[in-house]
């Protein structure tokens, strides 16, 4: 599943998205009102885990713009207060379902399966573009039927471009995606992993590359003519 944590404590995110992910999620973070009611309405996701008490923002004044939105994904609340009334009004404001922190990891997982099989939102096990096909279950990557080699990050790393094909990724993103690393100006591990990448799909002929655009980092298309400057 594609699941968006928005909480402003950077300690709870970290720990609840190493979790999520380490049962095969893609997890996207954001710690304020307005950065994660953008990414709500714009990005396709299986479920929303929605502080109650942003900086910028109260989560059910989110969770009511989503619902106005006719968007239906399924929405689990956290929240530090537990009287009857807050809980009331997180429901009533268009979410799912509701914990109070402190919380188990384990409690948080479970009631976002529940949310997820209740709602009838699936995470797509295949992602495609172009001939190229992930099998999100069993890590396996194809082209144009044909199996290619890669390595776990090499996988995580296509599976990010295969969820947003045309779409320019900057380098500071797929570190924080892909190798859990906040932005290194010294660093070229993602242009390293994206040449491999780009390279295996070349010599597996490809429709999609990875073009670079310059200044700005890499898009997976498969019209790279119109990435030209």
């Amino acid at each position: 599943m594609r699941i968006l944590i928005v909480d402003d404590d950077p300690l709870i995110c970290e720990f609840v998205r190493r979790g999520l992910q380490e049962e095969g999620h893609v997890v996207d973070v954001a710690h304020d009102g307005q950065h994660g009611r953008m990414l709500a309405l714009v990005e396709p996701y299986d479920a929303l885990i929605l502080d109650v008490v942003l900086p910028d923002a109260m989560g059910y004044d989110i969770a009511r713009e989503i619902r106005s939105k006719s968007k239906d994904v399924p929405i689990l609340m956290l929240t530090s207060k537990n009287r009857t009334e807050d809980i009331v009004s997180g429901l009533d404001s268009g979410a799912d379902d509701y914990l109070v922190k402190p919380f188990v990891l384990d409690e948080l997982k479970a009631r976002v399966r529940a949310l997820v099989r209740r709602g009838g939102a699936v995470r797509d096990d295949t992602l495609a573009y172009a001939g190229v096909t992930l099998d999100r279950k069993t890590r396996r990557a194809f082209v144009d039927g044909t199996r290619i080699r890669l390595t776990p990050k090499e996988f995580t790393l296509l599976e990010r471009f295969l969820l947003a094909p045309g779409s320019t990724l900057s380098r500071t993103e797929l570190l924080e995606k892909v190798w859990d690393i906040t932005f290194d100006p010294g660093s070229n591990v993602v242009d390293v992993h994206v040449a491999r990448l780009r390279r295996k799909l070349r010599t597996a002929k490809a429709s999609a590359s990875i073009v670079t655009v310059r200044g700005v980092g890499f898009a997976l298309t498969d019209d790279p003519d119109s990435f030209v400057d």
